[in-house]
């Protein structure tokens, strides 16, 4: 469980727990929370913690555990013969060399860092076909598709539709969006998520990292690909196929259910996320979106459509843009302006290795961090 102590970490840990001895945790990873790291380990009891900063302090974990720091008992851990599944749950780009080692063993992969398949897309899902590893989402939205294709074969799909919530300013205008304060972008009318992705999700950029994801993930085309805005987050994507019939993955909000379903693949267990309420009348409304308020989807359709090195400069730039956000050093609307500015002006390699999307990764940090308005 890479990522443990994160939003989806904890989030994943309450679904093994509702799923009794049904799976076991054998190695727990985050970056610093050292102390949740330590309830956690008193909790499930793994063989393994790893604790990613050298700034803090190793937890005091109980007797009989092995505690460890640094990637390369991280890497360790993954590859070992007990690792059955994956999680990696790790946020940004920070996430890809794990993804990537966990790919590389051949391991069941239950993703939840998006920014592992936005950035090198291509390259992992060739080697998750070279090794036989099995990727698993765990995004909603992409956990859904997944489910879809089941309904039918993969040549027989005309285009996926990704849904969205439309964030906290769905419906208004670039004008009315030019005074939001960090605080107001936080405020998600229907997820609870961590601060990077609520940010991510108000801009919409989240939706354009989504989209980028499912083209690799699933190997579809620029054309295959469309988001429709849902407000009430019952419906979490739509699988259109030749013949008209449309088939959707429908359930209450709530991340747990697509993290069990990647756990628990191909059964469907009882787990901890409560019912639809049938007995109360049901909204479902299904918009365009508005491309001129948020011109970070465009960006996404775009990269998607363009892959090579530019999910790793659209990824790198955001993240730092969001954390200049946050600590309102940027404007909101300058977050997607910086973005673009970047993409347009790097040099573009259509087949990257992993290691010139490391150093093209570094590039845009650098040119975002220095950007001004």
């Amino acid at each position: 469980m890479l990522g443990s102590t994160g939003s989806i970490g904890t989030s994943c840990l309450d679904v093994i727990r509702h799923l009794g001895g049904r799976l076991r945790v054998t190695g727990l990873a985050a970056w610093q929370n050292r102390e949740l790291l330590c309830e956690q380990a008193s909790e499930f009891r793994p063989e393994w913690v790893v604790l990613g900063s050298d700034q803090v302090a190793l937890p005091a974990v109980s007797s009989g555990i092995r505690c460890y720091r640094g990637f390369a008992a991280l890497d360790e851990l993954i590859r070992h013969p007990e690792t059955g599944t994956v999680v990696c749950a790790m946020v940004g780009a920070a996430g890809l060399p794990a993804a990537w080692a966990a790919v590389d063993a051949g391991k069941r992969v239950a993703l939840a860092n998006k920014e592992s398949l936005v950035v090198a897309g291509g390259l992992l899902m060739q080697r998750a076909s070279e090794t036989g590893a099995q990727v698993i989402p765990v995004d909603s939205e992409h956990s859904a598709i997944f489910q879809c294709l089941q309904s039918g074969r993969r040549a027989e799909v005309r285009r996926v539709i990704l849904t969205a919530s439309g964030g906290p300013f769905r419906g208004w205008s670039r004008e009315q969006m030019s005074g939001v304060t960090p605080a107001m972008a936080l405020q998600h009318p229907t997820w609870r998520m961590g601060p990077k992705i609520t940010v991510d999700s108000a801009t919409m950029m989240n939706k354009a990292l989504e989209i980028i994801e499912a083209r690799w993930l699933f190997g579809l085309t620029r054309e295959q690909l469309a988001v429709c805005v849902h407000p009430q987050s019952l419906v979490h994507s739509l699988v259109e196929y030749e013949d008209g019939s449309v088939i959707a993955q429908m359930s209450p909000p709530d991340m747990r259910l697509p993290i069990q379903y990647a756990l628990t693949y191909p059964e469907r267990v009882s787990g901890p996320t409560k019912r639809t309420d049938w007995s109360i009348p049901q909204t479902l409304q299904l918009l365009p979106p508005d491309f001129e308020a948020f011109p970070a989807l465009r960006l996404g359709f775009e990269v998607a459509a363009s892959g090579g090195t530019c999910g790793a400069v659209l990824n790198a730039a955001n993240e730092v843009a969001v954390e200049r956000f946050l600590q309102g050093k940027l404007d909101f609307l300058c977050i997607t302006r910086l973005v673009q500015d970047i993409l347009g002006h790097h040099n573009y390699d259509s087949v990257p290795t992993l290691q010139q999307l490391t150093a093209v990764d570094n590039w845009a940090r650098e040119e975002a961090r220095r950007w001004k308005s």
